[in-house]
């Protein structure tokens, strides 16, 4: 979901929005500005671990279950994301 939304549907927004799509750090700081997304900060903590999991096989169960833990814990913060980014897209009158 994090893939989805910041590598995929936000780049796009933002060309609707008038914007030049740049890289994922920068279009994350011009999300956070729109306030459709709460912290760069807190994105980035969101990429480190998806790619901690999609590209790196983890043996340890221990280490396993803590990154999809904590990967549970940020659920909220990725529904918000998407909510916010539909919201913007219907309050344009784009959907």
């Amino acid at each position: 979901m994090q893939d989805t939304i910041g590598d995929k549907l936000l780049p796009v927004l933002l060309v609707a929005l008038g914007e030049t799509p740049a890289a994922a750090i920068d279009n994350l700081d011009r999300a956070e500005r729109l306030g459709l997304i709460v912290s760069v900060d807190e994105w980035m903590t969101l990429r480190k671990l998806r790619n901690q999991m999609v590209h790196e096989y983890v043996e340890d169960l221990v280490v396993l279950a803590s990154a999809l833990q904590t990967g549970h814990d940020f659920v909220p913060v990725l529904t918000s994301a998407a909510h916010k980014l539909i919201a913007e897209i219907e309050r344009r009158g784009w959907a």
